[in-house]
């Protein structure tokens, strides 16, 4: 037996449409094709996969006190125009380099607070300064 791949993130908000906006506009991810189910959701796919499955839950999920996933991450290309993208939509950043490896990893957070970060190649070239939008 052998696994070959993660197939999706599932994420519960109170916030479908926001977070489905967020998704789209700042990872361009496009929503797709999702089962009939009972309870609305979406379905965002990144080429023909659908990576990240949106929930709208009637309550808000309690938060963890000690949460044990703390992110979720997605392999990208074009460092320098990703950056220029969050910057124009306004949304925060804060670059990490992964010691030894040199990957760069941007992180962000999604309108409910999730955390995720995307991986760069180290060979990418670009302004790595953190951003946050003035206030």
């Amino acid at each position: 037996m052998h696994f070959v791949r993660l197939d999706h993130v599932n994420i519960r908000t109170q916030r479908l449409a926001q977070l489905r906006q967020f998704y789209v506009e700042a990872l361009g991810l496009m929503e797709g094709k999702r089962p009939d189910f009972s309870f609305p959701g979406a379905w965002l796919y990144l080429g023909a996969e659908p990576i990240i499955h949106l929930i709208e839950a009637s309550e808000a999920p309690e938060p963890p006190t000690n949460p044990q996933l703390q992110h979720f991450a997605i392999r990208g290309e074009g460092l320098g125009d990703f950056l220029s993208h969050l910057r124009s939509l306004g949304i925060a950043y804060r670059i990490g380099v992964v010691p030894g490896f040199g990957t760069y990893q941007v992180n962000i957070q999604d309108p409910d607070g999730n955390c995720l970060h995307l991986d760069f190649a180290a060979h990418e070239q670009a302004d790595i300064s953190n951003f946050a939008p003035p206030v």
